[in-house]
């Protein structure tokens, strides 16, 4: 199947957001997601049905709260719904293909219990460019910061499909992957460029390197 790629003038305006701690989408990210809440079922097939489109962003601990639900940081990230399959129990496994980051312009009213905004994409057109220039990273950094950190952490990986990653599927991946606190999150999906987002993860895994041992059920490959 042909990559994805659509022209801003394209993408909805409104549309319905995940809000999710800790979970980070990125422009060509790709983000499994389990869903069972009734919500975020009806959220996932009015989106299959209209687009295949739908926001995910974090929760903001010191935003104001709206309606009784937590408030959301500023930006966040449109997604593609790229697979789809169903459960024997009713959850849907989804994946969620990033497309562009958007800023919120107005939360709406909701529909069928799942949040709505109106986003605007106009800061963030550049993350539809189908071909992109080379990104600046310090790629031998980021490897010795990655083994340091997944080693406090107890972190397994599978190296080899690590070192063959391109150097942005490398930013990406980890970015997404790794298990950093939602605001460090927030600081990578907010990163104007490439290159910023490659300094700020190399940061993150050097601080977290230098942290204490912590058990961890992660895994990245």
């Amino acid at each position: 199947m042909a990559a994805f790629h659509p022209r801003l003038e394209s993408l909805p305006s409104e549309f319905g957001i995940f809000p999710l701690d800790g979970a980070l989408l990125l422009p060509r990210g790709k983000l499994p997601l389990n869903i069972f809440e009734a919500r975020y079922l009806a959220l996932t097939l009015d989106s299959l049905a209209a687009g295949r489109m739908f926001g995910m962003i974090q929760p903001d601990p010191h935003a104001a709260e709206r309606g009784g639900e937590p408030g959301l940081y500023k930006i966040g990230c449109l997604g593609r719904l790229s697979s789809f399959s169903e459960t024997d129990d009713g959850r849907l496994l989804i994946t969620l293909s990033g497309l562009v980051r958007f800023t919120v312009a107005a939360e709406l009213a909701p529909h069928a219990g799942y949040r709505r905004v109106r986003g605007d994409f106009s800061a963030f057109a550049s993350d539809l460019e189908p071909t992109r220039p080379p990104i600046e990273i310090e790629r031998d950094k980021i490897l010795t910061a990655l083994r340091a950190y997944f080693s406090r952490r107890n972190v397994e990986a599978n190296w080899d499909a690590i070192r063959g990653l391109s150097d942005d599927s490398l930013i990406v991946t980890l970015a997404m992957a790794c298990p950093f606190e939602p605001v460090e999150k927030q600081a990578l999906l907010e990163a104007p460029t490439d290159s910023d987002r490659a300094a700020t993860l190399l940061a993150l895994l050097q601080m977290g390197a230098a942290g204490p041992d912590l058990p961890s059920g992660h895994s990245v490959s």
